[in-house]
């Protein structure tokens, strides 16, 4: 299955967890819990009869596992604090192959070499993601490249499990691939590639943890196929999409001017990945089942009286097309937690993000327009549909969505 390459849902003013992730994780209602912080509370201690208190148990019980909200929430903190407080790893050295007696020597054919790999980045891009590469015309150089070489990154992990060689693909090759994203933080480039994200990360604010989570999803799909709940396929997207958006908002920007806090801007950056990443699920699954992985939630599926053999059978039904109304109005809530934040990013970033952000969920559209079988057709926008779409984007991230709105009254 496709990944989506490139960017949630703000926490409340109170500090606490954003309320969509709640309500979409969670469901509406939480078991009281009886220990708080690690410690007994008052409900949980009995008076003995020498008048002295005692607790019900001898240990207090265990925490209840954390939510995968709760996990990548703590990775978008530590992502918005490198933001925020202009956090930089420091430059990386020569690599290896350049580093001679005289750095001043070898610095003219190291930079000759790295506009090269930077070029190359931006083929790929060009190749795969037309539009998106089109989009980042307007940056400056200098995030244009970065931005690149994330993108042939991620690529080319995606392509590790989903490409012509993803049949010999062992965890052993991927704790390979993982050392290696390793020595490239470190400044120790494997290749040309490498060389490119070594250099955009010694430049930005950028954490390695997306990088090795974005690895980890890949380890998911070595090993998994199936998903319990929306719990546990929510950290999967956040794992193989939802990382990207992590990756990119230090280049991407976030307007001097904006008053919203880091936070949600890589809370909105989260949930663009997730949406696109939900989509992708969406799309694809008839391709997907036929691959023997299903991407739904089981209990969601069982709930709507649905079985693994009514996907593999890929006959849509009143019960299918009901199901399927309900995992899209999710991924549309998540493209709009997604839309609030892209007014506050970097002027020259808001369109390449708002067209993205546009064309995917027109994906949703052309589900609904093939009445939902996902089975047998594949949901795409035509290229008359995606024309037409990049100007409107364009206006609305140069006016703002309040003058843009006022323009169409």
């Amino acid at each position: 299955m496709s990944r989506s390459v490139l960017w949630a849902v703000s926490p409340n003013e109170t500090g606490g967890r954003c309320s969509l992730h709640r309500h979409l994780v969670f469901g509406k209602g939480r078991r009281k819990r009886s220990c708080v912080g690690g410690r007994v509370s008052p409900s949980s201690v009995s008076v003995s009869p020498n008048g002295l208190a005692a607790s019900a148990s001898l240990v207090a019980p265990p925490p209840p596992p954390r939510s995968a909200e709760e996990l990548v929430y703590d990775v978008v903190l530590k992502q918005a604090a490198l933001v925020s407080d202009g956090t930089r790893p420091r430059r990386a050295p020569l690599p290896p192959m350049l580093a001679v007696d005289d750095d001043a020597a070898a610095a003219p054919m190291y930079w000759n070499l790295l506009s090269e790999a930077y070029d190359r980045c931006g083929e790929v891009c060009a190749e795969y993601a037309k539009t998106f590469y089109l989009g980042t015309k307007l940056m400056t150089p200098e995030r244009q490249r970065a931005v690149w070489a994330i993108y042939v990154w991620c690529r080319r992990t995606d392509e590790l499990v989903d490409g012509p060689n993803a049949t010999h693909i062992t965890p052993t090759a991927l704790n390979r691939w993982e050392k290696r994203l390793e020595d490239l933080f470190d400044g120790r480039p494997y290749d040309m590639y490498d060389a490119a994200l070594s250099d955009t990360v010694s430049k930005f604010p950028v954490d390695i943890q997306p990088f090795k989570d974005m690895i980890e999803g890949m380890r998911l799909d070595l090993e998994k196929s199936r998903y319990k709940n929306f719990n546990e396929l929510y950290l999967y997207c956040y794992y193989v999409a939802g990382t990207v958006g992590l990756m990119s908002v230090p280049v991407m920007g976030i307007a001097p001017d904006s008053k919203a806090t880091t936070e949600s801007v890589y809370n909105a950056a989260l949930a663009l990945g997730i949406a696109n990443q939900l989509t992708n699920i969406l799309r694809d699954v008839g391709e997907d089942a036929r691959r023997g992985r299903i991407y739904l939630p089981q209990d969601e599926l069982a709930l709507a009286g649905l079985t693994e053999n009514d996907i593999f059978r890929g006959k849509v039904t009143d019960k299918w097309r009901s199901f399927m109304k309900g995992q899209i109005k999710r991924a549309r809530m998540f493209f709009d937690e997604a839309e609030k934040g892209i007014p506050e990013l970097d002027s020259a970033s808001k369109w390449p993000v708002l067209a993205s952000l546009v064309l995917y969920r027109q994906i949703l559209n052309a589900i609904e327009a093939n009445d939902y079988d996902n089975f047998t057709k594949r949901a795409y926008v035509g290229k008359a549909k995606k024309l037409a779409s990049l100007p409107i984007a364009y206006a609305k991230a140069l006016l703002g969505p309040s003058k843009f709105a006022s323009l169409l009254l």
